[in-house]
C-alpha cells in the first residue's frame, strides 16, 4: 500500500495510490467526503429524500445469476476501520457501500443438543446460508444430527445452472467447503485427516470421502483458490486408490491453472472441462502488512500499511479471480449461474491482531464487489449479495489510547491516527469471533429481502427464490 499526498478542502490527505477512487461514489444521491465536515451539513451523505432511489432498487421476480460475496470475519468494525483508513471517515467503498438495500442478520449457531451458541464459527455460519439449516460449530453442511443438507451450489447444478466457488483461502476451508461437501468436521481436508477424525466419511469406510474428494465429485464448473498441498495426498480407497488427488483431478478432465497467466489462458469451463485453480499450497498471501497490535501499541507513532512483498505478482488477486469466474460462467448459452466468492483473510488477519492485514483484505473484497456489480449492472438479470459469516474482535478506540488488550496505531489516508484494539486473546494468541449481528447488502431481484433484521439462513431462501431452486 504505497501512498502519495494530495490536498482537498484545506486538509492534507494521504491517499492509497491503488485506490484512487471517487469518494462518495455509490448510491445515487450520496454526498459524503469531499466537503468540509465542519460546515453545517458538511458531513451529510444524502442530497435529499432518497425514497425514489430506494423504491427503484426494490425488484421482485427472479434472476438468471446470483453472486454471493462473503467477507470472512467482516463485521461492522472491520468495514469501518478499513473505510476510515482507505477512504476517510466521510468516504465510501465503491463496491461494498454501493449496494442500494441493506439490513442486518443474526448468525448464532447451535450445539449438538439444539441449544443456542451465540458465537459461531465459519463452518456453522457457512452451512446456514448454504443449506438454510442451522448446525453446530465445526460442521460442514450437515444438521445437528449429522444428516447432509443440500447446498445452493448443488441445487443450482441440479437445475442446470453453472456454478463457481472462489476464495482467497484453501478451497477446502470452511466457507468454500460448505457449498461442495458434507462432513462432521471442517478440518477433514484430505484422506489422511478424514480417516483419523471423520471416519464415517472416509472412502475406505463407505463414506463420501474428504472435503477435497467431495469437491472433485461435486464438480463446480469453476473452483479457484489456494489449498494445493492437500492434493498431494493419495486416495485410500475407490476407483482412484493410491493416486494423488491432483492426479485424480487431471484424469477427470479438470483444467489446472496455477498462476495468473495460466488462468488468463483458459477460455471456457464446463462439466467436461471444469476449472480447478490452485494458486498457493495453503491460503493465498495477503495484500498488506503493518505493525501487529501489542500491549500499549496505541501510544506508538501512527504507522502506515505497506504492500506485502511476499505476495507474488504472478498470484491472481480476488478481483482477478472474480472477474475470470464470471466470464467463464456467463457462457453464450445463458444458462445462468450461481457463484460464491470469499475474501477469507479478513478473519485470519483479525485472528492475528494484524490491522493492516485485515484492512488490505477488506479492500481486496471491495474490488471483487466492484467487479461483480459492474457485471450485474450491465447484465440486468443478476442479483448481488454482500455480507459476512460472523463478527470479529477488532474495535476502533480513542486515538492514541491503550486498552487492557492489544492496540495498534495507524495513520489513515486522510492524515489522522486510527487506533484499533484487540481484546479477546493475549499477545501471540488467536483473537476470537464475536456474536454480533452483521451487515448484509444486496442489488437486483430479491434484494429487498435483506432489509430489516433477518437470519443468516434467510440468504438460502432468498437465493433459492431468485434462481428458482427446488430441494
Amino acid at each position: 500500500m504505497n501512498s502519495h499526498t494530495r490536498r482537498t478542502t484545506g486538509r492534507t490527505v494521504v491517499a492509497l495510490s491503488v485506490a484512487a477512487v471517487v469518494v462518495g461514489a455509490g448510491t445515487a444521491g450520496a454526498i459524503g467526503a469531499g466537503q468540509d465536515p465542519s460546515a453545517h451539513g458538511g458531513a451529510k451523505r444524502l442530497s435529499g429524500d432518497n425514497s425514489k432511489i430506494v423504491k427503484a432498487a426494490i425488484k421482485g421476480g427472479t434472476s438468471d445469476n446470483v453472486i454471493l460475496l462473503i467477507g470472512d470475519g467482516m463485521g461492522d468494525s472491520e468495514i469501518t476501520s478499513a473505510r476510515d483508513y482507505v477512504h476517510g471517515a466521510g468516504g465510501r467503498f465503491p463496491g461494498i457501500d454501493a449496494l442500494p438495500l441493506t439490513g442486518q442478520y443474526t448468525t448464532y449457531s447451535l450445539t449438538k443438543d439444539a441449544k443456542t451458541d451465540y458465537v459461531p464459527d465459519s463452518a456453522a455460519t457457512g452451512s446456514a446460508w448454504a443449506t438454510g439449516t442451522k448446525t453446530y460449530d465445526n460442521a460442514v453442511s450437515v444438521d445437528i444430527r449429522g444428516k447432509a443438507q443440500k447446498t445452493l451450489l448443488e441445487l443450482a447444478k441440479k437445475r442446470g445452472l453453472r456454478t463457481g466457488n472462489v476464495t482467497t483461502a484453501e478451497i477446502q476451508d470452511a466457507t468454500p467447503a460448505v457449498q461442495v461437501s458434507h462432513i462432521s468436521a471442517r478440518s477433514c481436508y484430505g484422506p489422511v485427516k478424514t480417516s483419523a477424525t471423520c471416519p464415517e466419511a472416509a472412502l475406505e469406510n463407505g463414506g463420501p470421502g474428504s472435503i477435497t474428494e467431495q469437491l472433485l465429485n461435486t464438480r463446480p464448473d469453476v473452483t479457484l483458490g489456494g489449498g494445493a498441498a492437500t492434493f498431494a495426498e493419495k486416495a485410500a480407497a475407490g476407483k482412484y486408490k493410491d493416486k494423488t488427488l491432483l492426479e485424480q483431478a487431471a484424469s477427470r478432465g479438470y483444467q489446472l491453472p496455477t498462476d495468473l497467466a495460466s488462468l488468463k489462458a483458459i477460455k471456457t469451463a464446463s462439466q467436461s472441462k471444469p476449472v480447478l485453480g490452485l494458486f498457493a499450497p495453503g491460503n493465498l498471501p495477503v495484500r498488506s502488512t503493518g505493525p501487529a497490535a501489542t500491549p500499549g501499541g496505541g501510544k506508538l507513532e501512527p504507522a502506515r500499511c505497506e504492500d506485502n512483498a511476499k505476495r507474488p505478482a504472478t498470484q491472481p488477486k480476488l478481483a482477478d479471480l472474480t472477474t475470470k469466474a464470471i466470464s467463464l460462467l456467463d457462457d453464450k448459452n445463458k444458462k445462468g449461474f450461481f457463484l460464491q466468492v470469499e475474501g477469507a483473510s479478513i478473519d485470519k488477519q483479525d485472528h492475528a491482531a494484524d490491522a493492516c492485514g485485515q484492512i488490505g483484505e477488506t479492500l481486496d473484497l471491495d474490488e471483487a464487489v466492484q467487479a461483480a456489480l459492474a457485471f450485474a449492472k450491465k447484465d440486468k438479470h443478476t442479483t448481488i449479495i454482500v455480507t459476512a459469516d460472523h463478527a470479529h474482535t477488532s474495535q476502533i478506540v480513542e486515538a492514541g489510547s491503550t486498552t487492557p488488550g492489544l492496540t495498534t496505531n495507524l495513520l489513515t489516508n486522510e492524515g489522522s491516527p486510527l487506533t484499533i484494539s484487540y481484546g479477546t486473546a493475549a499477545a501471540g494468541g488467536s483473537q476470537q469471533h464475536t456474536g454480533s449481528q452483521l451487515r448484509v447488502a444486496a442489488y437486483g431481484p430479491q434484494a429487498a429481502n435483506v432489509v430489516g433484521l433477518t437470519d443468516q439462513t434467510d440468504i438460502f431462501f432468498t437465493i433459492s427464490r431468485a434462481l428458482k431452486l427446488k430441494k
